[in-house]
């Protein structure tokens, strides 16, 4: 069976453990609400981590589908957008995400992960994918991403 180290992860990311406390906050009050947290923000990489609990399950108890939608199109916006510390902050809008559900099951963690796949002058195309535990693949993304310019 695949597991993420498989597939989307790099083995040169930095643990959460060793983050600073800065660092793992999304600065998005509806991710923050969730209790979604960075692991990892990087050039051309994001990954964000979400505790199973039973606020973010359906009615069968498996984690909700608008939960999985949330961390896909977070994470996969989020990669596309990094800038170093120093930097002006880029911001984009999800203009379209096409969402595969494949499977579910029983853990401790959703560990999303998203790539930009091309980048053009105003949009860019990423994929995302999120795990339980690393071990089993619940959904993966792909979306397409405008930047904006923030106001104020």
């Amino acid at each position: 069976m695949n597991s993420m180290n498989d597939t989307m992860q790099d083995p040169r990311i930095i643990p959460a453990a060793t983050a600073t406390p800065a660092a793992l906050s999304t600065q998005n009050p509806y991710l923050d609400w969730l209790g979604v947290k960075f692991a990892v923000w990087r050039e051309d990489y994001a990954e964000m981590h979400l505790r199973l609990q039973p606020n973010v399950t359906n009615r069968s108890g498996r984690v909700h589908g608008g939960v999985l939608c949330s961390l896909l199109d977070a994470v996969a916006g989020y990669s596309g957008c990094y800038a170093p510390e120093g930097e002006p902050l880029i911001h984009s809008v999800t203009l379209s995400l096409t969402t595969q559900f494949l499977d579910s099951g029983d853990g401790t963690w959703m560990i999303a992960s998203g790539r930009p796949e091309k980048r053009g002058r105003t949009v860019f195309f990423a994929r995302s994918e999120v795990w339980l535990d690393g071990e089993i693949l619940l959904a993966s993304a792909s979306g397409t991403f405008k930047y904006i310019r923030m106001r104020g």
